[in-house]
Parts: structure tokens; sequence; C-alpha cells
């Protein structure tokens, strides 16, 4: 069977050109002072795209608000400023000019590389954006170019969706996320606070986090965390003692009455076509029953209703 996810186009973001206006050429008062966003312009214009890159006095420059990164790794950093120490820095950061001066749109870290260089401008490009875009491209950014840990970037999505009131579906549009995306990682965020440190320690993946919300109760959440992170456990692995366990107890709830040959053949079929485990339940005459379809994330939801040629719909 083909996978409907595997053919859908993958992208992330509609990128900083369909977010942001035109380079912006005008000149903001700071206390009687003027800021000029045309300083030192030793670039040459691009013709194509009607923009000219400034060198920025630094000192004027205000990191993003809306920041979804919360730790940076010092050592990336540092070897980025001694990168930038010996080569300039190539790839110009992109701001928005404000009344006090101007605030990082992206590019921070090349920024924080360039006050330990002890540069006194970097190259910039100068934009109109809203608080709205600036929120948005923070999030964008990080997730194209530096992997935020599961649990910042699950942050980030939370604080997207309350700033603005948006619904998982708006974000994911706006976002060019899937919703399913979205909404694995608000789920995280309702983990024990033990195992969220995992996440941020790179302990565990988002991927075992996913397997063991599965599991009923926090407290049999933390043992498995710590169960797959002092045995080194793979993802599939801790997936199996999940599907294990809900199996088991699975059984114990509702008996160990005998099947017939049709009954399994069924499942079994059923099983194959919707890649999960599906159970048939039927009452003592055989007319009656249902059909209990598992699913182990988001993900694996979204795909059974994709074979099953059903869509969601917040």
């Amino acid at each position: 069977m083909i996978d409907a996810k595997k053919d859908k186009p993958r992208h992330l973001g509609r990128g900083l050109e369909s977010l942001l206006g035109p380079i912006t050429n005008s000149v903001v008062k700071q206390n009687d002072s003027q800021i000029n966003v045309q300083e030192q312009p030793n670039y040459t214009q691009d013709k194509e795209l009607g923009v000219v890159m400034r060198e920025v006095e630094i000192k004027n420059i205000r990191v993003n608000p809306y920041q979804a990164r919360t730790v940076f790794d010092e050592k990336e950093i540092n070897n980025l400023a001694e990168s930038i120490k010996t080569n300039g820095v190539i790839q110009p950061i992109i701001l928005r000019q404000t009344k006090m001066g101007y605030e990082i749109i992206a590019g921070e870290r090349r920024f924080r590389a360039s006050q330990i260089a002890n540069l006194s401008t970097i190259p910039a490009l100068i934009r109109k954006a809203t608080d709205e875009q600036m929120h948005e491209l923070s999030i964008i950014e990080n997730i194209h170019r530096v992997d935020l840990n599961p649990i910042e970037r699950a942050k980030a999505y939370r604080e997207y969706l309350n700033a603005f009131s948006l619904t998982q579906v708006q974000a994911a549009e706006r976002l060019g996320e899937d919703r399913s995306v979205i909404a694995n990682y608000l789920r995280i965020l309702d983990l024990p606070a033990e195992i969220k440190q995992m996440l941020i320690d790179g302990q565990l993946s988002m991927g075992h986090a996913r397997a063991i919300l599965a599991l009923p109760t926090d407290d049999l959440r933390r043992k498995l965390a710590n169960r797959a992170m002092a045995g080194r456990l793979s993802v599939r692995e801790v997936e199996k003692l999940v599907r294990r366990y809900l199996t088991i107890t699975g059984k114990e709830k509702n008996g160990t009455r005998e099947k017939s040959t049709h009954i399994l053949d069924m499942e079994k079929k059923l099983s194959s076509q919707l890649s999960t485990k599906v159970n048939i339940e039927t009452k003592k005459n055989g007319q009656k029953g249902k059909i209990v379809i598992e699913f182990y994330s988001l993900d694996e939801f979204d795909g059974i209703l994709e074979r099953l040629g059903l869509e969601y719909n917040e």
C-alpha cells in the first residue's frame, strides 16, 4: 500500500521573502539623535531582489524578543566567532528597525559570534516586520537551521498559538507544518518534569517521548523513561515495550475468551491493511461486537485515517 504521507511535499515555513516586506531606507529618531539604516553602505545593490545590504553598528542591535531558543551552544558560538575573525560575516543577518534601534529577525547566532569577535558593525538586511512575523520567523529560522531541543520547540509552538489565538490547524498552515507535528510537540509538555529534562539534555529523543506518552500514568512513564535512558533503548524498543504493556493490560480487562480462526484471520488482515494492531471483540452469539483499532501516536492516527480515506479537521 502506498503511504500518502510519503507523497506529500514536505516544507517548513513560507520563507523570509513571503513574510517580510521590502528593505527599509528610512531614518528613525532616537533621543534627539538619528539612526540611519544606510550606515556605511559599501555593498552593491542586488537589482533582482531590489535590496541593499548595510553595515549596522552592533551596539544599536537588540535580540529578537520572540526568540524561541533559550540555550545556545557556547562552543559552537565560539567556533563561529573564530571563523568570523578570519573570514568575516559571510551571510548578513536580518533586522527590523524600531524606535530604539534594531531588532534581530534572523541571525542571532551570527550576531552573538560577532560580539565575541569584537566586531563593531555587522552586515544586515533591514526589513519591515510585524510582531507576529517576528514570532513566526523566530520559529522558522530555528527549526530550519539549528534544531531546538524538543521542549524548546514545544514551548515555541505553544507561545505562538497563545500569542496570536491560533488553532493548531491555523498554526500548521502558517508554518508549513503538519498539524500532527505541532500536536505531538504540545503533548510532550504534559510529561513529568524529569522526562522533560531528559529531552532537554538529549538523553531521550522526541520519538522516545511520543512512545512513552501512550502509557496511562506518569509513574509508568517515569519508569520507562529511566529504563530507556539507562539501557540506551532505541525508539523501536521503547515502542515495543509500550505495545506489550498495553496489549497485556488490554487482555486483562477484556478477558481471554477464545476467538475463532475466522476472527483471528480478519484481525490479521485488518492489522496488515492499517499497519497497526486491530482487535475484534464479539458477543457470545457472534452477531454483535466492536472493532478496536489501536494507535500509539498522533502520526500513526493520521496514517490510519489516510488509509481509511478519511481526513482529520479540527
